[in-house]
């Protein structure tokens, strides 16, 4: 059986392969991707933040990570991304279901050098931590080292959007049970301080700015 990898064969309405753009929205939102790939002749999934950049995708860790130095072989890797963006509540267990963006890509890794891994590093650090690169001392030079910096081409992809209300049949709607969706949103908590922290210093202003408020998802 041949296998369309950016084909699914159910619900293709909810399919985009296309637009660039409502795939790199969900990229920044989701900070998380699952990487697959063939070790021994077994699947492995792993997961690790990546951060956007351009039609690549950046991921970072350390050079004593097995499966890192694995992927920086140029091995075929696929990636998994999601966001749920609500709860549907339909008037039966059947019909209730997510508003999620979800996404498969296609690729393979491929280190970056020791003169790109700087600004991809810092890159990593503004997509995860918004506000706080100027904060922060630079690197040094052992934490460079240490530190193994991927960029993933990606080959081939396939984004899946669900924005969609209860779909009851009309025997249910004539009930009277409650039917719409529930949002989901990400706030940002109180910030807790580490242990070993000195008397007398602020709080970061890239901590102040984003404490007590939605995070702010890129959905349409």
């Amino acid at each position: 059986m041949s296998l369309n990898r950016t084909r699914p064969a159910r619900m293709p309405e909810r399919v985009n392969s296309t637009d660039r753009e409502p795939l790199d929205r969900l990229l920044r939102d989701a900070s998380v991707g699952h990487f697959a790939f063939v070790e021994e002749g077994r699947p492995v999934v792993m997961p690790i933040a990546i951060v956007p950049d351009g039609d690549d995708i950046l991921l970072h860790g350390s050079t004593g990570s097995w499966w890192l130095r694995r992927l920086a072989t140029g091995i075929p890797v696929t990636v998994s991304v999601m966001a749920v963006d609500g709860l549907v509540y339909a008037r039966s267990a059947f019909e209730s279901s997510m508003r999620y963006r979800s996404a498969i890509l296609f690729g393979s890794c491929t280190p970056l050098d020791e003169d790109r891994k700087l600004a991809a590093l810092d890159l990593v650090t503004e997509g995860l931590l918004p506000g706080r690169l100027g904060e922060l001392r630079p690197h040094n030079r052992r934490e460079l080292a240490a530190t193994l910096m991927l960029r993933m081409s990606v080959d081939e992809w396939t984004l899946k959007n669900s924005t969609q209300w209860p779909e009851d049949p009309e025997e249910d709607i004539a009930g009277d049970t409650w039917a719409g969706v529930l949002p989901i949103a990400t706030t940002y908590g109180e910030p807790l301080p580490a242990p070993d922290l000195r008397d007398g210093i602020r709080l970061a202003p890239s901590v102040d700015r984003l404490r007590g408020t939605r995070r702010a998802l890129s959905v349409r």
